[in-house]
């Protein structure tokens, strides 16, 4: 067998189920993974707070990611919700512009992200930069299709002359195949129940809902049960319990 060609990652982590899912992705991977997060005046700033109990259930829950499981970083952005008026950084209805793109859509908030992730791999000599975007089963962000990711990846080597790799293990699934992927990586990592426990783990500690709701717990996680990301995220568990595959 061919020994990888990188031994350690960077993880876009904002806590919520895609990004538990691409760090569980990385952690069965990459000898050292860290994790860098972004407060930037988001309504559902709970997530923040979620992260950091997903990362200490992680490392408390599956030992075998433990020791691989390294620093996690934390950004202020303030300024990225100074300049959007965004139902993400502004207490507004969520709704669909004339644009055809929902409201939820944070202008540059992903190729920002990515940037400043870069800045800090480079000085943490972490080549490959893990993110959860998805065109499968999406809002339809422009910053989450793969030309975005082709095209960030070739600006973000150029501009920094130090080659990276932007993994997007969500990329071409949806959100039924995500609890899939969360089962088995879970399995995995602990063939004793750890498919199980990483969904479980995910159900009760990961943040999605852009209301920033933890007082209503559904079959599928805490949130509003009403808002964009609390549907989407309900429809995928719904089509992972009822038709199981693999």
């Amino acid at each position: 067998m061919m020994p990888p060609m990188h031994t350690s990652a960077l993880v876009l982590f904002s806590g919520g189920q895609d990004s538990t899912t691409c760090l569980a992705h990385a952690l069965s991977r990459f000898e050292r993974v860290e994790t860098i997060g972004f407060d930037y005046g988001q309504r559902h700033h709970v997530e923040m707070v979620a992260r950091l109990t997903v990362l200490t259930e992680l490392r408390q829950q599956f030992p075998a990611w433990s020791s691989r499981l390294g620093q996690d970083h934390v950004l202020d952005l303030a300024v990225l919700g100074q300049v959007s008026e965004t139902s993400l950084t502004r207490d507004m209805a969520f709704r669909m512009e004339s644009t055809g793109l929902p409201n939820t859509f944070v202008p540059g908030r992903n190729l920002l992200f990515l940037t400043l992730a870069a800045a800090l791999a480079y000085r943490r000599d972490l080549p490959v930069i893990v993110t959860g975007v998805c065109e499968t089963d999406f809002s339809g962000y422009p910053d989450c299709r793969d030309d975005t990711m082709k095209a960030m990846q070739l600006a973000l080597s150029l501009g920094m002359d130090k080659r990276f790799l932007i993994d997007t293990p969500l990329m071409w699934i949806d959100k039924a195949d995500t609890w899939r992927l969360a089962h088995t990586l879970g399995q995995q990592a602990d063939a004793a129940g750890g498919g199980q426990r990483l969904v479980d783990l995910i159900l009760e500690h990961t943040h999605t809902c852009y209301q920033g709701d933890r007082t209503h717990r559904q079959s599928w996680g805490y949130g509003c049960g009403a808002c964009p990301a609390c549907e989407l995220r309900a429809k995928g568990f719904a089509g992972y319990m009822g038709q199981p595959r693999g």
